[in-house]
């Protein structure tokens, strides 16, 4: 593309064709293509209503580009989460024979925000059962509302627990993190919470993770 010849376009780190990018979300590896989505702004240089832009890649050093996943509906723009694989398709989103692809992401709804109820941040879900090459939300969104009027409640990092055989989200609220397990991706039920008198609490946490680190000898 011409454009990616331009004087200060990177040329190994990731950059969109044009618009406005932020957080990377939803990365996630199927049938032999690594997908990358990322809060994208497709209709200016500066930040805005969110998508979700899509890229796929073999190596993570060469993107394809493809058409924009997820677009702002009536619930609201749509901010930071996750993707997964629903293997065993728990979710029941699959078809023939096989599971989809899944993005958990928050809805911000500007609207609600503007009514000061701090209900305007939720949890959605859309999926695909062709790979990633078109999405579908889900039609009962939002799968995990915002019931306790947590004002910053964003940012789903969603992944399978072996042990438990479950679904575990990890979720931005305020000044801590929440834990949500669930059997389908669909109903959540809400486990714990972390951080509500540890560490900085200055600004509100978002983007959160949780890794499994081996200790040796234990």
């Amino acid at each position: 593309m011409t454009d990616y010849r331009e004087r200060h376009r990177p040329q190994l780190h990731f950059s969109p064709p044009h618009g406005w990018m932020n957080d990377p979300n939803g990365m996630v590896y199927l049938d032999g293509k690594y997908h990358l989505f990322y809060q994208f702004h497709p209709h200016a240089t500066v930040w805005g209503p969110m998508h979700w832009g899509h890229a796929i890649s073999e190596d993570m050093v060469r993107w394809q580009h493809r058409p924009v996943a997820l677009e702002p509906d009536e619930l609201g723009f749509i901010w930071s989460g996750s993707a997964v694989y629903d293997r065993d398709n728990t979710s029941g989103l699959g078809e023939n024979g096989r599971g989809p692809l899944v993005c958990i992401y928050t809805y911000h709804n500007d609207e609600i925000e503007r009514s000061g109820t701090e209900q305007h941040e939720y949890q959605g879900l859309a999926y695909s059962n062709d790979g990633g090459e078109t999405w579908h939300k889900y039609a009962h969104n939002p799968v995990l509302p915002n019931e306790h009027r947590v004002r910053d409640f964003r940012d789903p990092k969603v992944f399978w627990h072996a042990p438990t055989n479950e679904w575990v989200m990890v979720l931005a609220a305020g000044h801590e993190a929440q834990f949500w397990s669930s059997a389908n991706l669909i109903q959540w039920e809400f486990r714990s919470s972390f951080g509500a008198h540890v560490g900085a609490h200055e600004g509100i946490w978002e983007c959160p993770d949780l890794v499994s680190v081996p200790i040796a000898d234990s």
